[in-house]
């Protein structure tokens, strides 16, 4: 898996019949803190997320191990969306700014 943030969507109003259905985020990688490092790959979305999210996303193969893209022509899915990133004790990244106080 690779971390990343949703920084658009894609629109696709002809497609590939095994294509119905799914919707499209461009996604780049990002560090721990999520700002965007690299390249830009549109992923299908299999949870829910939305522009400005961190995120988890697989590509090749990986790809087509969730139950929304199963045997799909995918090549990249999120898989789950971040609300926490935590390295060596220290908090890089909150969804919440206030998630885990109190």
């Amino acid at each position: 898996m690779q971390l990343g943030k949703v920084v658009g969507t894609l629109v696709a109003t002809r497609k590939d019949e095994e294509l119905e259905g799914l919707k499209f985020l461009v996604v780049k990688g990002c560090d721990f803190e999520g700002n965007p490092t690299g390249a830009a790959v549109v992923a299908a979305d299999a949870v829910g997320a939305g522009l400005g999210e961190v995120v988890l996303y697989a590509s090749g193969s990986s790809a087509r191990q969730t139950h929304l893209t199963k045997d799909r022509p995918v090549d990249a899915t999120i898989m789950a969306i971040v609300d926490l990133i935590e390295v060596e004790g220290t908090r890089r990244y909150a969804k919440n700014p206030a998630l885990g106080q109190g």
